[in-house]
């Protein structure tokens, strides 16, 4: 399953968190991957002053996985935020959403 991932985390413990993140993308958890990453030029939501905020589009086959790269970044001292992400390919949402009535 597919994330939206928000890792916030005070801009002191930005060389911790890129340290973390770096473990996680050489050495990944079993079923978990990062597809992309981003930091964010603005808060996208209200953080606490001089934070900063990281996004990433991630996949996670199972809670082990997920639980293992949180625990990573946690201890780093990131908050994290994960969304569930459900794919709809360009010109197709009016089909989700009638087959997400039945």
């Amino acid at each position: 399953m597919k994330f939206l991932t928000f890792v916030v985390f005070d801009s002191t413990k930005a060389a911790d968190i890129a340290a973390a993140m770096d473990r996680i993308q050489v050495s990944p958890p079993k079923g978990y991957k990062v597809l992309s990453q981003f930091v964010c030029v603005s808060p996208p939501f209200p953080v606490p002053p001089n934070s900063i905020v990281g996004v990433s589009i991630t996949e996670g086959e199972n809670a082990e996985a997920l639980v293992s790269a949180n625990y990573t970044m946690l201890l780093a001292g990131a908050t994290i935020h994960r969304v569930p992400l459900m794919e709809v390919a360009a010109g197709a949402a009016a089909k989700v959403e009638k087959e997400l009535k039945r």
